[in-house]
């Protein structure tokens, strides 16, 4: 892949994580999301900060804690590591391209 906005046809049922780039201290990925959320009960509790840009389309993650962002096309977020979080929602139309940087 060499374009972030190229997106694959057909889109795929399931999110679709494409790794960028990857070494001892960083893994950057290109996700898209279409319509796919965290499962029920599910919690990401990751042990390095993500950083996270959304490009295109809507999303909504959720916080352990019970705070909501929402996030539109151009948002970022840092979300610390162990903090429990998950996906509550991703627009279909558009489909969200997710940019997510994992560091430590």
């Amino acid at each position: 892949m060499k374009n972030l906005w190229q997106l694959p046809n057909p889109l795929p049922d399931q999110e679709q994580f494409d790794l960028l780039l990857e070494n001892k201290n960083i893994t950057l990925e290109r996700i898209i999301s279409t319509g796919q959320i965290t499962p029920e009960g599910k919690w990401y509790d990751q042990d390095r900060p993500e950083w996270v840009i959304l490009l295109q389309g809507k999303a909504e993650i959720t916080y352990d804690t019970g705070a909501v962002i929402s996030l539109h096309k151009g948002d970022y977020l840092l979300i610390p590591a162990r903090q429990k979080h998950r996906v509550t929602f991703t627009s279909h139309e558009p489909p969200c391209i997710w940019l997510a940087l994992h560091f430590s």
